[in-house]
């Protein structure tokens, strides 16, 4: 069994930052988890700079690596496909992976059709301003990904979390079948945002998870080199 408790790494999703964690940071931390939120490129104190996918998974790096032990990694929406994409490539580095709000497969046709809409929009809107751009760059970056590809190879553990009135959440079954170890949560009245719409629950769901994580057998330490 693992002497310590996991710590936490979590990543918040498009035009938000590491501040919507703030609910899930004082349980976690009260709960004896080191807990690290961050702010992935275009956000946050990281607002200045343009996201791109590479630049998504350097600043989980970075943040699992500053970890004493392998940790959970949380993702909502953006986050949790970047949480993915990283465990697809560093498998070793992570305790698990807990992905919120993203359960479904965003390629082909709708995904071309989102982005090419979105250019459209947000200058007619008036919407150039402020964060805007960070959409199109999301949108760009996840072309051509595909979520279900790395659940398929994960061994790690996997859990999905969606609010009940979450429209990303109905490509949960392909999910559960591609990564038939996963479980998934359904939280009833939250939307997208599940973390910030019900985080009692959201947070209940992280420490049980924590739980689960702390009967299994540690995974070997990070690898730094």
């Amino acid at each position: 069994m693992s002497s310590s408790p996991h710590p936490i790494v979590l990543v918040h999703g498009t035009r938000t930052s590491s501040a919507i964690w703030e609910d899930q940071v004082r349980a976690l931390t009260h709960g004896g988890h080191a807990t690290v939120a961050i702010d992935l490129p275009g956000h946050g104190s990281r607002s200045s700079e343009r996201f791109t996918f590479e630049g998504g998974l350097a600043a989980i790096d970075e943040a699992v690596r500053s970890c004493d032990s392998p940790p959970l990694l949380v993702g909502l929406s953006l986050g949790g496909y970047m949480a993915l994409a990283y465990a697809g490539e560093h498998e070793d580095r992570l305790a698990g992976v807990v992905l919120a709000g993203c359960s479904t497969d965003l390629k082909g046709k709708p995904l071309r059709a989102y982005r090419r809409a979105s250019r459209r929009l947000v200058p007619a809107l008036g919407l150039g301003g402020g964060t805007w751009h960070v959409v199109t760059d999301m949108l760009a970056a996840l072309q051509g990904y595909s979520p279900l590809r790395d659940l398929r190879r994960l061994v790690l553990p996997v859990w999905l979390v969606n609010g009940a009135r979450d429209p990303l959440r109905f490509g949960a079954r392909r999910y559960l079948g591609a990564h038939p170890g996963a479980r998934q949560w359904v939280v009833p009245g939250a939307g997208h945002d599940v973390n910030s719409h019900a985080p009692v629950a959201f947070n209940r769901i992280l420490l049980h998870v924590l739980r689960d994580l702390a009967q299994r057998m540690p995974l070997p330490a990070p690898r730094l080199g």
